[in-house]
This record gives C-alpha cells, structure tokens and sequence, in this order.
C-alpha cells in the first residue's frame, strides 16, 4: 500500500496547489528535485564535462533502473530528451517501402498521426484505422481481420491523451507477433502509472516520457528497442555516440539501443529520471496502480453525481485520466475556476486527438489525472470548485 502521509511529506509542491495534471508534468517529489539541482551546482562548481565524469557510475546505473521499471535488458534501452524524440526516432528509423501497410487505432495522438501521414508521401505506405470495439478502445478482432503480410507496422498509443482509456496493448502484440510486423507502443502516459512488461506487451518498439506519470523533469525520456529487431531498424541519423568512426571511410553503429542516442544531454535531468524510476520501482508499480486507479474511480463517481457534468472515458479498463465535460461551460473556463482555487487541470481539444474527438463529437475536455500523492479531500475540492462552493 502506499503510505500517503509519506508521499505527500516527500512532495513539495503538495503544500502549494492541488495537482490534477499529472498526465501533462507530475510533481516531482524532494528526491528528485535535489538530485537535479545538486548536480547543476555541481557542473557550476568544476565543470560540466568534470561533473559528468564523477556522475558516470549513476548515470549508467540509470539504463538498469529503466530495464527494471521495463523488464528488458539494459542494453535495450536509449536514454533520450522527451518521448516526442523517443517516438519519432523509433518510428523513422523502420525501412518502409511502397505498398507497406500501418495499423493504428482512431485514438492516436497528433503528433504520431502527422508522420503517419508523412510516411505515406514519401514512402507510398498505407494508413489504415482499426476500428474501435463496443467499449471505446481499438478492436483486436478488428485488427485480425486487417492483418495480412503487406503489414509493416502496428502502432498503437497505450493511453491517449484524451482520456482514462487503456487500450488492450498486450492482445494488440499477439497479433502482431503471429502476423510478423513491428509493433510500436506509444507509453507516454501509462509507464509510472501502472506496471509495464515489454515482453508481456510484446511490443518491439516502446516509447515514453520521465515528465508525466514518472514525475521526472521535463526534458527526459526513454525507447525500448528490442534486441530482435535492430537489424531491421536504420536510425534517422547517426553521430558519435551513436555510432563509432573507426577509418576514414568506415564506421560501426553501436550494437545495442544506445545507436539512438546522441552525444550531447542534459546530465542533471538524467540523473533527475533515474532518482524518479527508483521511486517508482521503491513504491512499486502495482501500488501506485491501484492507488491511482481508486482515486480516479472515486472522482467519477463524484463528477457523475454533478448536475451536467458528463464524465467522457470509455474503455474496459480505465487509468488516472479523467475527464468531463459541464454543460454550457467552457473548458476554459472551468480551468481558470479550479486555477483560482490552486488546483490544476488540463484541457484536451480535438486537433490532439482529432479523429476520436470528431466522431464523439467533442470539441475539448477537461482532464484531471490523479496521482498516487493526491487525497479523497482534494477531490472533494475540485468537485466544490465546479458547483462553486
């Protein structure tokens, strides 16, 4: 179980706001914060390049933290500044060829959609939506029946950004894997929010952030490539860490993930990321899943006994996003009324999600994401905020 009163003891920034955004940048806790900033101290001192040199011993020791937080082998692991980059070089990095087919779901998020898109006018590849099941989530039956061998890619997002979905990814890898195409899995919300096992999911490809769910700084995120499946990946581009130049005219790529790193980092924000995912792992994701989980089941409740408030999640298993809509208010306006309270929430527009939020017609949503720190007291505030009282 997770001890509360220790929890919020370790967050700071509990004693100033009451935090429902946890799906945009979680609170990090005092750990994290002075692991980050002792080490900027640190590089202002003696030097960055000297401060990297005596961090060297923690800063490979986060590429074990994260094969534990993934359960994969740390060389498996590429150690990156934001999800965004994890995604685009995993996706970038496959051989597409004309006539290939990618699967997605109808709730991806934008940025993934648009280089789908781009894919098919520079590679000729096809982009196809599996449709959803009854439940809101993508249809593996769907799916089946869509795979054939011109199937280069199954790209699914674990959690989108809209909402407490949590799309089946482990039965999406079985296909994947029957049918031989890369699966890549976009964890930017789900990794720190409930136990994630590459090889259960059968994803080859996993993408996510340190910022949200995590509660890393800003600035850090992580790929799981699979040892498997490096031979068939190309990345985008190439320098001296990634790859080593060995005579004027050979070099030799790094043999295991780190062939998608670059040389240059931020090494406080990285030693920030592995003080976060031994936190994570110190708590223990099945305990910050089922906190959170409870938490967000609570607030539906609560937000379903408003007059006019429309809870808007779907799926058969839904997470810490949740989010809802108040008849004839604005989102923003309900943002900026909980925001005078000091609590926080983020808005979802449909451009993020833009094919799930035309078909339910849905313009924008409130999103509130609970965290494991967060009480039964604050929820009762931000419900109270709503009717102002």
């Amino acid at each position: 179980m997770i001890d509360i009163e220790r929890a919020r003891a370790l967050t700071p920034g509990v004693r100033k706001v009451a935090h429902f955004n946890n799906a945009g940048s979680a609170l990090p806790s005092s750990a994290v914060l002075e692991t980050t900033i002792d080490h900027l101290r640190l590089e202002a001192e003696i030097g960055g390049y000297e401060a990297a040199a005596m961090a060297a011993d923690r800063l490979n020791a986060v590429y074990a933290s994260a094969a534990r937080l993934l359960d994969c082998a740390p060389g498996e692991i590429a150690i990156l500044d934001s999800a965004t980059r994890a995604w685009d070089l995993a996706f970038y990095s496959i051989r597409f060829e004309p006539g290939d087919r990618i699967l997605t779901s109808k709730a991806e998020y934008a940025s993934n959609f648009i280089a789908y898109l781009q894919a098919a006018e520079r590679f000729g590849v096809h982009v196809e939506v599996v449709p959803n099941d009854g439940l809101g989530q993508i249809s593996v039956d769907a799916l089946r029946d869509l795979v054939d061998e011109r199937v280069r890619l199954i790209s699914l997002t674990h959690i989108p950004t809209n909402g407490g979905l949590v799309n089946p990814a482990a039965e999406v890898g079985k296909v994947a894997r029957e049918a031989g195409a890369l699966f890549l899995l976009d964890a930017c919300q789900s990794v720190g929010q409930l136990p994630i096992d590459v090889e259960q999911l059968g994803c080859d490809l996993l993408s996510t952030t340190g910022r949200k769910y995590l509660r890393a700084p800003r600035g850090t995120g992580l790929l799981y490539v699979r040892n498997g499946v490096l031979d068939q990946l190309e990345p985008a581009f190439l320098d001296l860490r990634a790859a080593r130049w060995l005579s004027p005219e050979r070099y030799e790529v790094q043999p295991d993930a780190r062939r998608f790193e670059s040389w240059e980092y931020g090494v406080a924000a990285r030693l920030g990321l592995g003080a976060a995912i031994d936190e994570a792992l110190d708590w223990g994701l099945e305990n910050i899943r089922d906190r959170v989980y409870a938490l967000a089941a609570e607030l539906r409740e609560r937000l379903a006994g408003i007059p006019g408030c429309r809870v808007r999640d779907q799926g058969a298993e839904r997470c810490g996003i949740v989010t809802f809509t108040l008849d004839g208010v604005p989102a923003d306006e309900i943002k900026a009324r909980l925001a005078a309270r000091s609590i926080n929430v983020s808005v979802s527009r449909a451009p993020s999600t833009l094919l799930d939020m035309t078909e339910r017609g849905l313009a924008e949503v409130v999103r509130a994401s609970v965290h494991y720190y967060n009480t039964t007291e604050e929820l009762a505030g931000l419900c109270r905020g709503l009717l102002g009282k």
